[in-house]
């Protein structure tokens, strides 16, 4: 297994037995990775943490896990900001919104897609890593809602969020620096290997290719992009991953026209080609293909 993705691959598990059993997570050590002027991610055992400081206040998208909250505030202050003042849930997976709670307390006002708070209030289950999400309380969740997208005008830019229908969730946004040229992609992007596609919540690998796609129609060569899982990324890193969705795509839409069932699918080995370089994480193909086959 490759090192930076064995890297990713523990990141992951441990995130999510950390959603399932929180304090496993409190010794975590927090690193702020300089990104552009006034721009950091935070990678950890939850998704990819965006951090903007400024005169107008700290704006943070997404939010790992509860016990991890403080330290990540340390962290931030330590690089010239403050308790964020904004934040901005990019879907509601609890490895992006467990922090939610504290920070509301806090002060944060709390912004996502209207389908996230949906969820954030009613709970949920992801069958996959058989994790069940209590709904949060009403410090944790989003103040501000919006259907399509929101702009945010602070700290001597633009900032735009963008959502795209039934891609990794049916509420995922990714978010865009216009002056800064940096474009958080949350989880339509896994950096190095095959994504989670939460088929159950609205998510689909076709989704998940328009999603990439919108991101890669604002990138150019200089772009630096955060990816939901995975070391910070570029457009060129984007792009092949961008091929790998659609090359699966057609091939797992060819077998399910053929009337194959997920695990006929599986079986036939259709992404064999594509193993070497993308199957080096969370999932297999195999397994993957049997979690998104009712979403292509």
């Amino acid at each position: 297994m490759k090192g930076k993705n064995l890297l990713v691959l523990y990141v992951l598990i441990a995130g999510f037995m950390s959603y399932a059993t929180p304090g496993q997570s409190a010794d975590e050590k927090i690193v702020l990775v300089p990104v552009a002027e006034k721009i950091y991610m935070i990678p950890g055992k939850g998704g990819n943490i965006g951090v903007f400081i400024g005169e107008d206040g700290t704006f943070l998208i997404d939010d790992q896990f509860a016990p991890l909250t403080e330290k990540i505030v340390e962290g931030i202050k330590s690089v010239g900001g403050s308790h964020p003042k904004f934040m901005i849930n990019t879907h509601y997976h609890g490895d992006h919104t467990g922090g939610n709670e504290k920070l509301g307390k806090g002060g944060t006002l709390i912004f996502s897609h209207d389908n996230v708070r949906d969820r954030l209030i009613n709970g949920s289950f992801i069958k996959a890593f058989n994790m069940k999400q209590a709904g949060l309380s009403r410090e944790g969740l989003p103040v501000v809602t919006f259907s399509e997208d929101i702009s945010f005008h602070l700290n001597g830019d633009s900032v735009r969020a963008t959502h795209v229908p039934h891609a990794h969730t049916d509420g995922d946004s990714f978010i865009y620096f216009k002056m800064a040229n940096v474009i958080h992609a949350g989880d339509f992007f896994f950096n190095g290997f095959y994504p989670f596609i939460d088929v159950n919540h609205g998510g689909s690998l076709k989704g998940m290719i328009k999603a990439v796609g919108m991101v890669l129609s604002l990138a150019d060569d200089k772009t630096k992009i955060i990816p939901g899982h995975g070391p910070l990324s570029d457009k060129k890193q984007l792009a092949d991953y961008h091929q790998m969705l659609k090359t699966a795509y057609e091939r797992l839409r060819k077998l399910k026209a053929e009337g194959k069932t997920a695990q006929e699918a599986a079986a036939a080995k259709p992404l064999a080609d594509l193993e070497a370089a993308w199957d080096d994480g969370i999932f297999k193909s195999d397994r993957w293909i049997e979690l998104i086959y009712s979403g292509v």
